[in-house]
């Protein structure tokens, strides 16, 4: 049986954030506000500054990093006090658990972290991330917004309260 551990990052570890997102721009570019060539040529001083507002957590699968997701800290919309933002798996780890092992790692630190009720944004024509946010327990919330990074596209916020564990 495959062993899934989370961790969240340090910015010591920025490099694996940086494989993991440019990685997740490569695969899904259609599925996030980031561009790949922008996102490809930050320094690692940039890369190192990212982590001064976002906790970055990464699930592995027998040690290999598999997943990858961020968690900002704010006063959101629907009174989010987290917000999720950059979650993607490696194609050959879909399916397996990581997007609700790091959920659960939110869970578990919800009260030290102030990540007590999570929102996010998604594509609304992004069916297969609304039905895995879904079996979250994410609800959305509100109209569609427009996107302030990609013209002519709408996200939809969806909002979830961390379990009691």
């Amino acid at each position: 049986m495959s062993q899934i551990k989370v961790e969240l990052l340090t910015a010591e570890q920025w490099a694996r954030a940086r494989e993991l997102r440019l990685a997740s721009l490569r695969d899904s570019a259609h599925a996030f506000g980031g561009n790949l060539e922008t996102e490809s040529a930050h320094t690692e001083s940039e890369w190192r500054a990212k982590f001064e507002n976002l906790h970055y957590l990464v699930a592995s699968v027998d040690g290999i990093d598999g997943a990858i997701m961020t968690v900002e800290n704010l006063k959101g919309d629907f009174e989010a006090t987290a917000w999720i933002g950059g979650c993607w798996s490696s194609p050959e780890y879909r399916g397996v658990g990581l997007l609700k092992a790091m959920m659960k790692f939110v869970d578990e630190h919800a009260q030290e972290k102030g990540w007590q009720r999570q929102g996010l944004g998604v594509w609304e024509d992004n069916y297969s991330a609304i039905a895995a946010y879904e079996k979250l327990d994410f609800v959305a919330m509100g109209e569609p917004k427009p996107s302030t990074r990609v013209a002519n596209k709408f996200y939809i916020r969806m909002i979830r309260d961390a379990a009691n564990l």
